[in-house]
């Protein structure tokens, strides 16, 4: 029984290893491109006339990518941070980072709740996002709202979407839950939000159709 229990706690470990493993690797990969942009810009202020005299260009590079770093890095700390104990999380600061993101990317997301949401209904929205990056690649728009009190719902539509059915099954099915087997790092997502659909007692629904996608919870 001992000996068993062991085990068992090794797997769990292994798999809590996974996942931040995971986590890590989507973070990273996320912030690598304006971060790297940043590191343009200032090499540009280097070589521009007067020895680092800044121009517009230059400014302008460095600016758009710092606000991107940022405003990823704040849409992460929702997404994969500690959802908390009732806690809520004001309309303002999630609009700021929406703007924020919906200005570097060609995923448009229109937030339509009311003032202030739970943390852990922010962060179900938030990894739903992510999914909605997977599947709409090539862009398109997705509407967030609050159908009825403490419950979200997405509408994505795009010209093109590219859904791996088996993927998106996840987000509904309660066997998953967080296990990383099989995922890539920009997959994650896909693990996380059953696990905390899970956690909060939701019952999630998806149709997926050529155009896009509804998502419940």
């Amino acid at each position: 029984m001992y000996g068993a229990l062991q085990t068992g706690e090794a797997a769990q470990q292994n798999r809590d290893g996974v996942m931040a493993a995971l986590v890590g690797s989507r973070i990273c990969h996320d912030l690598i491109s304006p971060i790297g942009a940043i590191a343009n810009g200032v090499e540009l202020m280097g070589l521009a006339p007067g020895g680092g005299s800044a121009g517009g260009a230059e400014l302008a590079l460095i600016s758009q990518s710092v606000d991107s770093a940022n405003a990823r890095i704040r849409f992460f700390r929702l997404a994969f941070g500690a959802a908390g104990d009732g806690s809520a999380v004001a309309r303002p600061e999630v609009l700021s980072i929406i703007e924020a993101l919906n200005g570097a990317s060609r995923l448009k997301i229109d937030w339509q709740t009311g003032p202030d949401l739970l943390r852990g209904l922010v962060k179900l929205g938030f990894l739903a996002i992510l999914a909605a990056e997977s599947g709409l690649p090539y862009g398109g728009e997705v509407t967030v709202t609050t159908p009825a009190p403490g419950r979200m719902s997405l509408v994505a539509r795009a010209s093109r979407t590219r859904f791996d059915a088996a993927l998106w099954s996840r987000l509904t099915d309660r066997r998953f839950g967080a296990d990383p087997e099989g995922l890539r790092p920009a997959e994650v997502q896909f693990a996380l939000f059953p696990d905390e659909v899970r956690r909060q007692g939701r019952q999630p629904r998806l149709d997926l159709t050529e155009t896009g996608f509804v998502l419940e919870f």
